[in-house]
């Protein structure tokens, strides 16, 4: 009994629990592990996908992909059943030579990303520019025609 406490207001003991390490670890794991490990992932995935913007013009889209640091020829750009990929993968070696050491760093990163555009647009007509560390894309809308007006005749 001297593990209860007064429910009455009254001044009670502290209470002693008989699993204190095992509640701790359950704290712990909900409060720093579960909820930080995600957070850590989601930071580390923002890193490596440059942001995208995305303007609807009068004649066609624009699409501009922030990727300082690399060159054109680092970026493949696909178009398959109406979705644009534009995807990178880029390897970085480097090497130290010292008197006292030697040093190698490797550097991978990568990125993929995908649009489904619409049907009113001209695939074929896609051009891409790669400046100042933006690649923007440029794609055009299809023109669409004034259906001719037609009087119809009433019996």
């Amino acid at each position: 009994m001297a593990n209860l406490a007064r429910r009455d207001g009254g001044v009670s003991a502290p209470l002693t629990s008989i699993f204190p390490s095992f509640f701790s670890d359950v704290d712990r794991l909900f409060n720093e592990d579960m909820f930080m490990m995600p957070m850590s992932m989601r930071r580390q995935i923002e890193m490596n996908v440059p942001s995208v913007n995305i303007r609807d013009r009068e004649k066609d889209y624009l699409i501009e992909v922030a990727a300082p640091g690399m060159r054109k020829e680092d970026f493949n750009i696909d178009m398959e059943q109406g979705v644009l990929t534009i995807s990178s993968q880029k390897e970085d070696e480097k090497t130290e030579d010292k008197e006292s050491y030697h040093k190698r760093e490797y550097n991978y990163s990568s990125f993929s990303r995908s649009f489904t555009l619409p049907e009113n647009l001209r695939p074929e007509e896609i051009k891409a520019h790669y400046e100042n560390g933006i690649l923007s894309l440029t794609v055009p809308k299809k023109q669409e025609q004034e259906k001719p007006k037609q009087r119809i005749k009433i019996d």
